[in-house]
């Protein structure tokens, strides 16, 4: 009895995770029996003319084909990575139309979310703390590039509706000689029923390094990463 050979993929794993990723949202797109009422469940707006859904993302809006699933920014010919167009899809495909609850949670506090915390911080709230740990007040300017506004948590925050349905709150601490400088991510309780734990990863990361990138720049790259 002879075995067949496993072989992975030619090309690198992630990118392949990617893909396979990718494929599977633009599969449960074309599923959709109700555009319109998903439209609705998600905050975006169907175009039947371009037969495509208008998502507003980090202050910039995208165009998501249907059936078909191909992703672009509406004004403009920008190539979009592929994690990027995997959140669209993802956020739009699974959004439920639940109500925003007002009562605010942590990653931990997703289902398994304690487990993962440790790499999630490390990769969103990190990055946040070492580059405007020490200039709090640059958070709230920067932010503003990416539709935010100023939140009443910490001694800084800042509340960015990364998703017509999904706020995300960047929460900074003032270090002194005995603490040094904190940070925390906020989500509205109601997340889960719009993106994976995954995607609230990417999300969050996405939005800490553009973050990082618009304050290198001064604000001149706002839709790169």
């Amino acid at each position: 009895m002879t075995r067949e050979r496993l072989t992975l993929p030619e090309q690198n794993v992630r990118e392949y995770a990617h893909e396979l990723a990718c494929k599977l949202a633009c599969e449960q797109l074309a599923g959709i029996t109700d555009i319109e009422e998903q439209c609705r469940k998600s905050g975006a707006k169907y175009i039947s003319s371009k037969k495509a859904v208008i998502l507003d993302h980090l202050n910039r809006s995208y165009k998501i084909g249907f059936p078909d699933g191909e992703v672009t920014l509406a004004d403009s010919e920008e190539a979009i990575p592929i994690r990027d167009k995997i959140l669209l899809l993802d956020y739009f495909t699974r959004a439920r139309g639940t109500p925003s609850s007002g009562k605010t949670i942590t990653y931990k506090e997703l289902h398994d979310g304690i487990n993962y915390f440790p790499t999630f911080s490390k990769r969103t709230i990190q990055p946040l703390v070492t580059f405007f740990g020490d200039k709090p007040e640059q958070l709230l300017k920067t932010a503003e590039i990416l539709g935010g506004h100023k939140a009443s948590y910490g001694d800084v925050a800042v509340t960015i509706d990364a998703f017509p349905r999904v706020p995300v709150t960047l929460v900074l601490w003032r270090g002194d000689a005995e603490f040094s400088t904190e940070g925390s991510i906020l989500f509205d309780s109601t997340i889960a029923d719009y993106l994976t734990n995954d995607d609230i990863h990417t999300l969050c990361e996405n939005i800490a390094w553009r973050l990082v990138r618009l304050l290198k720049t001064g604000g001149d790259t706002p839709g790169k990463r």
